[in-house]
């Protein structure tokens, strides 16, 4: 999957595109509209806590580090026996994934409180009254979406293609 970014002038004009989405069979969960605070949204499918927030890098960034610091952790525990432990692989294991689960954990309660990193650049045009849509579609559509808009909305500004989409859309 991959994430496109489109800028559109009002919320009218979002509105044809997000029908023209629709009609093409880009599903409604797969399309996340942002607007300055205020904006009546209408039916229009609203960015939730998911795309406003750094909760999926934070979590990504968590995990991994997590990760890192248990299996250490349970290496070294092996490695001293004057502990008074024994700990074998399967302790290394558990104690790799408890890592993993409690830096994830961790770092998604921090990521939910910050305004996602990559909007940010859009944050600016937001506030001025445009407003910002991103669509989630397969790689092989990329083109086909692209070539909508531009056939369809001269106004809008394709801002460019994230190459992955977030894990847990």
């Amino acid at each position: 999957m991959r994430r496109l970014y489109f800028l559109m002038p009002d919320i009218a004009t979002t509105h044809g595109l997000v029908e023209e989405l629709l009609l093409t069979h880009v599903e409604e969960h797969h399309i996340h509209v942002v607007a300055k605070e205020g904006t009546p949204m209408e039916e229009l499918p609203e960015a939730n806590l998911m795309q406003k927030s750094d909760f999926i890098p934070a979590i990504e960034k968590g995990l991994t580090l997590g990760a890192a610091t248990g299996l250490i952790c349970g290496l070294v525990a092996m490695a001293l026996p004057a502990t008074g432990v024994i700990v074998g692989g399967g302790a290394v294991l558990f104690i790799t994934a408890a890592g993993a689960g409690v830096g994830s954990l961790m770092s998604s309660l921090v990521g939910v409180g910050l305004p996602n990193s990559r909007l940010a650049k859009f944050e600016e045009k937001i506030n001025a009254g445009e407003v910002l849509v991103l669509v989630d579609v397969k790689h092989s559509r990329v083109h086909e979406i692209e070539e909508l808009v531009r056939k369809h909305h001269p106004e809008a500004h394709i801002e460019g293609t994230e190459p992955l989409t977030p894990p847990f859309p």
